[in-house]
């Protein structure tokens, strides 16, 4: 979030998904801005066709803490099964769990950026991911990811933006190539 105002500004963007949280002031002015630039912004999705994709939005519970108020987003892409945790702890992964039957994840978005809050071994069991995400700054202040949480991750093969840059998925054919680049 803390990058969107810049983000709008600079790209060209033609919708933003909102979460159903109450708003901050930071998203207030974002959505001033969205406004003033006439681009589309939705509140309290529950799914969206993209193009082949259907997103599923599974997070519509009210929480004290903005992010577990986070947007959580289920998709499959071709025959990976896709799950995006955003920054939701530990507690709402359990209530998750408890509303869907995840049988198998092929690709996680790691959860707040590996912090040691989110991303419970209970997660991890259940949904057995191959590819794990982690969306994290070098030498970041909150030491990102936690141990704990790539200790839970043993089992999958573990991207991170910190040491491995963007990763691309592309379809090839039959298969998935996973591509790295670091600027």
């Amino acid at each position: 979030m803390g990058e969107s105002i810049s983000f709008v500004e600079h790209f060209p963007v033609k919708n933003v998904i909102l979460n159903h949280d109450t708003y901050n002031d930071l998203e207030q002015e974002l959505i001033f801005l969205l406004k003033e630039k006439g681009i589309n912004y939705l509140q309290n999705v529950t799914s969206i066709s993209a193009a082949d994709l259907q997103l599923q939005f599974l997070n519509h519970t009210m929480y004290d803490n903005e992010n577990d108020n986070s947007n959580v987003i289920y998709f499959g892409f071709g025959k990976l099964n896709t799950l995006l945790m955003g920054d939701v702890s530990n507690k709402v992964e359990t209530d998750l769990l408890e509303q869907y039957q995840f049988s198998h994840i092929d690709i996680l978005k790691v959860g707040h950026h590996g912090s040691k809050t989110s991303t419970s071994e209970q997660l991890i069991e259940a949904i057995t991911p191959q590819y794990a995400f982690i969306s994290v700054g070098k030498n970041n202040r909150y030491g990102h990811p936690s141990k704990q949480v790539l200790n839970h991750l043993r089992q999958s093969k573990v991207y991170r933006t910190d040491e491995h840059g963007s990763v691309v998925i592309r379809n090839v054919y039959d298969h998935y190539v996973m591509k790295t680049c670091i600027y």
